[in-house]
């Protein structure tokens, strides 16, 4: 269990996570906030208490013992985003420089361009794929890595998904955790009624995955699970059950702010949500 002291840390760095992801998308005109907003407690329970990601990034000479995070879901990036710059991998600043032209910080993450991007993504349904291949890698070299993929729920109506789910129980890929972001909303509404997912454990666990199924925000809860996830001897997904839009009432179970920018208006009353 996560400590009082530790949890306030984590409750401080989730809200200026959103206020960056938010501050980001108006800046450009341009992004999806409902997506990212939905994983910020998330990935600020991974990055400051779970994974093992260097801040000197290649420079570090325990580079090639790393964790490895895939964001699957690519246009949640203000979200990666915000993570990385707080994680200390890139200046703050750089933050608003988000889908300009020229920027390190384009829509969807690309490989090269900011330290802390693992592969290129936004195609949807190829994040698990390439972390099997990547979690077969790392057996093969013997490497202790964990490869962590944070994927969208609405993604896995690919096939490809399912394709990975097989391959990844086929090899024994216990080295490899799959975050589901069970927001159950999509750009053209409610997961279940554009083509349903539930039971989701059930079928997972049908594919041979270890499953465990948590409130994506609650720290505690995210932080266990993960743990938990380490000592599988199956890979492992999590479906993190979150609310698209978190933080931002407005915003909220809302399909509509899947893919908007807020304007002035909006910001404003966003940013003074999150402060109170």
């Amino acid at each position: 269990m996560l400590t009082d002291e530790e949890l306030i840390e984590l409750k401080k760095s989730s809200v200026e996570t959103r206020r960056n992801i938010l501050k980001m998308i108006h800046s450009a005109k341009s992004g999806h906030p409902g997506g990212s907003l939905s994983g910020a407690d998330i990935l600020n329970v991974l990055y400051k208490k779970c994974l093992n990601i260097p801040k000197e990034w290649d420079k570090s000479p325990d580079f090639e013992k790393r964790d490895r995070f895939i964001l699957s879901k690519g246009h949640a990036s203000p979200l990666l985003y915000s993570i990385l710059a707080q994680h200390g991998l890139f200046p703050e600043e750089e933050l608003m420089t988000f889908r300009k032209f020229g920027s390190k910080l384009q829509g969807h993450p690309a490989k090269g361009y900011a330290k802390g991007i693992e592969t290129s993504t936004g195609s949807l349904g190829q994040g698990i794929s390439i972390g099997c291949g990547i979690a077969l890698g790392l057996k093969l070299d013997k490497n202790p890595a964990t490869v962590v993929v944070y994927t969208g729920d609405g993604e896995l109506q690919e096939g490809s998904c399912w394709e990975a789910f097989m391959e990844a129980a086929h090899r024994n890929l216990d080295n490899l955790i799959v975050i589901i972001d069970r927001n159950r909303l999509q750009i053209d509404g409610n997961t279940e009624d554009v083509m349903g997912l539930e039971s989701l454990y059930d079928k997972l666990r049908a594919f041979n995955w270890d499953v465990k199924e948590i409130n994506g925000h609650d720290f505690n809860q995210i932080y266990s699970a993960y743990n938990s996830a380490k000592k599988s001897t199956r890979p492992c997904a999590i479906i993190a059950n979150t609310i698209k839009g978190k933080g931002v009432s407005f915003m909220e179970n809302q399909a509509g702010w899947h893919g908007k920018a807020p304007s002035d208006e909006e910001l404003a009353l966003a940013l003074k949500e999150l402060e109170e």
